[in-house]
C-alpha cells in the first residue's frame, strides 16, 4: 500500500486537558521507556486523534533534543505536507464501519519494514473497537512481534468493546472528560459565545469540547432541533411514528438514539429529584416536565433500556432495519403520554 492510500492529513494539538497525558508520554519517550503500543482511551469528541498525531510527530521528529516536534526537520516537513512514509493512519474503508483483516495484514507488513527516514515507524489505529474479530486476532501477532523502533497508537472510544488480549498488550493512556470549567472556557474562546451558551452546548455533547465545536459545522444542532420537534409533534398527535421513521432512518441513527436516551434520563431526573437545573436538555424543559408528570416510571425505564440495547447493537456493527427500529421506538415514545 502506498503512502497516498494510507495517509490522512493529520492535525496535531495538545489541548489543555491533555497536558498530564502529554507530560507522561514525553517522559517515557525521553527516558527510552516508551512501549511499542499505547491505547489512548476516552470518550469521542475530546481530541484523541489530535493527541495521538502529536505523539506520532514527536517520535518521528529528527531533533531528539526538543521537548516537542521541531516543525523544521525533514521528517516534520513530511508530516505536515505530503505525507510521512513512516506513518500509517488506519481507519475503516470509506462507507463501512469496520476495520477488516486485510487492512491489518497490510499494517503488519508496514510494521516489519525498514523505516525510510531511519527512525520510528508509527501506526495510528482509529478506532480499536472498529476491528472485527479476524482483524483483532491478526493484530495480536503484530503486538507480540512489533519490530524494532515501532509504535502502535490505538484510539478507543469504547474500551469495553476492545478484546482483552489486545488491551493486555498495550499500555493505557486514560483521557477523562475535561473539567467543565476548562471545557466551557475553551468553547467560549473557540466559538465567541457567552458562558451560558458554552455550558448548554457542553451539556448537550456530554462534556466533549471538540464534539461541541463540530456541532454546528456538521449540522447536528439543526438535526437535533428538528428531531426534538418531531418527538414533540408525536406526543401532540400532530404526526406519527410511521411518518417520521423513514425521514430519520437516513440520518445518523446512533446519534439520534443518544439524544433520545438523554431525554429519557432527564425525565427520570425530574421524577426522582425534581430539579430542572440538572437537566442535560434545558431547551426542552417544558416538554420534559410534562412527560415527567404524566409518564409511568416503568415505561420510561423500559424505553431507555430498549434504546440503549439498540445503540449497543449498532456499536457492535450489527445492521438492523433502521426504519423499523425507529418506528418501534417512536411508537413507544408516544405511549409515554
Amino acid at each position: 500500500m502506498d503512502v497516498s492510500a494510507r495517509y490522512h492529513a493529520l492535525t496535531t494539538a495538545i489541548y489543555p486537558w491533555f497536558e498530564p497525558q502529554w507530560k507522561k508520554v514525553r517522559q517515557l519517550y525521553r527516558s527510552d521507556k516508551l512501549p511499542h503500543a499505547l491505547i489512548i482511551n476516552g470518550v469521542q469528541g475530546i481530541g484523541k486523534l489530535h493527541f495521538a498525531s502529536s505523539i506520532a510527530q514527536l517520535v518521528l521528529c529528527q531533533d531528539k533534543s526538543a521537548e516537542k516536534a521541531c516543525n523544521q526537520c525533514r521528517s516534520c516537513q513530511l508530516f505536515t505536507s505530503s505525507g510521512h512514509p513512516d506513518l500509517y493512519h488506519l481507519t475503516p474503508d470509506e462507507g463501512v464501519e469496520q476495520i477488516k483483516v486485510d487492512q491489518v495484514r497490510d499494517l503488519s507488513g508496514f510494521m516489519q519494514s525498514t523505516a525510510q527516514q531511519g527512525g520510528y515507524r508509527v501506526v495510528i489505529l482509529d478506532v480499536a473497537e472498529a476491528m472485527n474479530i479476524s482483524a483483532a486476532n491478526a493484530l495480536l501477532k503484530t503486538l507480540e512481534e512489533p519490530g524494532d523502533k515501532s509504535l502502535l497508537l490505538l484510539l478507543s472510544n469504547q474500551l469495553g468493546q476492545v478484546m482483552p488480549t489486545i488491551k493486555s498488550r498495550c499500555q493505557r493512556i486514560d483521557c477523562p472528560i475535561p473539567p467543565s470549567s476548562m471545557a466551557e472556557k475553551w468553547l467560549q474562546e473557540q466559538l465567541s459565545m457567552d458562558a451560558a451558551g458554552a455550558a448548554q452546548l457542553l451539556s448537550v455533547v456530554h462534556g466533549a469540547p471538540l464534539m461541541g465545536l463540530g456541532f454546528k459545522e456538521r449540522g447536528e444542532q439543526a438535526l437535533r432541533a428538528d428531531f426534538f420537534v418531531g418527538l414533540k409533534s408525536i406526543l401532540q398527535g400532530k404526526t406519527t411514528a410511521i411518518t417520521l421513521a423513514p425521514i430519520y432512518a437516513k440520518k445518523d441513527i446512533k446519534l439520534l438514539l443518544s439524544w433520545m436516551y438523554s431525554l429519557l434520563v432527564d425525565i427520570t431526573k425530574l421524577q426522582v429529584i425534581g430539579v430542572e437545573s440538572a437537566l442535560v436538555n434545558q431547551d426542552m424543559a417544558k416538554m420534559l416536565a410534562a412527560l415527567a408528570k404524566r409518564s409511568q416510571s416503568k415505561r420510561i425505564y423500559q424505553l431507555a433500556d430498549k434504546v440503549q440495547g439498540h445503540r449497543a447493537a449498532l456499536l457492535a456493527h450489527q445492521n438492523p432495519n433502521k426504519q423499523l427500529l425507529l418506528e418501534e421506538l417512536l411508537i413507544d415514545w408516544k405511549k409515554l403520554m
